[in-house]
């Protein structure tokens, strides 16, 4: 966005975000960080756009960073943010994005995932912190277009991955990848046969960007995800072989509530964006893989 010519104010309250990640925009002219509660007031003028991106989303039971760890700031972040963010959208005539989540629609009954689909979610299970909140957060969106016009929209994201991610939160791919170069064993739950489909980092900005600047999703809700499955067993396999390693794979138990299949029908980005994910999983992987190794250990 920067580079569109865009300028941007970042708000973060560092639960699972880090200072590191954005290090190359600080002192930048055009950029702005706050520390900053989204479920708190929010007082900016002159906005045009606001994307509603906030919500720990690691599932991993072991990390301080999960919503596990922080189920209430997670539920708020979700619901009482997402009104905070409405309301600033509202009094600045502005755009608005809501990112939810692919966990919306629970463990699926319906392969592949398609926006009518309504969800099979555990409304008081373990991640329901996280997949509740979210779909509260898209009925709250939903309420402030009908009922007070503001411009509204609606993302569910699937797995997605890239540079700049956690090898502490859980899932698929850093969970693998710091594994795999620490030379510790892959850690797969359950025999490794549930899917997932992995949308490299930077289409799915891409498909962000589309979203927010397209009027016709206003009021509408829309897949961003990369359509291309494979199980679990196949990526702890692949990023292995890619990072080198001799790690061993070994299985623990399914977590609870985990999705056993998870595809999206990325069909109405395709008609209403023009939007398809265009990075090969192998080249994704092996950027992510070489960010992963210049890291600090």
């Amino acid at each position: 966005m920067i580079a569109e010519g865009a300028e941007v104010v970042c708000l973060d309250n560092l639960i699972s975000g880090e200072l590191a990640h954005i290090a190359h925009l600080r002192g930048h002219p055009k950029f702005q960080f706050v520390e900053h509660d989204v479920a708190s007031p929010i007082q900016l003028d002159g906005v045009d756009a606001v994307f509603h991106l906030a919500s720990p989303a690691s599932p991993n039971p072991d990390s301080q960073k999960s919503y596990i760890a922080h189920p209430v700031e997670t539920a708020l972040a979700n619901s009482q943010g997402t009104h905070e963010l409405l309301k600033l959208a509202e009094r600045n005539g502005a755009g608005f994005l809501f990112a939810s989540t692919s966990e919306a629609y629970g463990d699926p009954l319906e392969h592949p995932q398609r926006e009518t689909y309504w969800g099979n979610v555990n409304p008081i299970g373990i991640r329901s912190c996280y997949d509740e909140s979210k779909r509260f957060g898209e009925a709250l969106s939903m309420a402030f277009f009908r009922s007070h016009g503001v411009k509204a929209r609606i993302v569910r994201i699937f797995n997605t991955y890239g540079p700049r991610c956690d090898v502490l939160d859980g899932r698929v791919v850093p969970a693998f990848i710091g594994q795999a170069l620490a030379g510790l064993p892959l850690t797969v739950h359950g025999d490794g046969s549930q899917t997932r489909s992995l949308c490299y980092v930077s289409d799915l900005v891409d498909g962000l960007w589309r979203m927010m600047n397209e009027p016709r999703t206003c009021g509408d809700v829309v897949n961003l995800g990369n359509p291309e499955e494979h199980t679990v067993l196949e990526f702890a396999e692949l990023i292995r072989k890619l990072c080198g390693s001799e790690s061993r794979i070994v299985f623990e138990g399914l977590r609870a509530d985990d999705p056993t299949r998870r595809r999206p029908d990325i069909a109405k980005a395709q008609a209403l964006l023009g939007w398809n994910p265009t990075v090969p999983l192998i080249d994704g992987l092996e950027r992510t893989i070489q960010w992963c190794r210049e890291q600090p250990a």
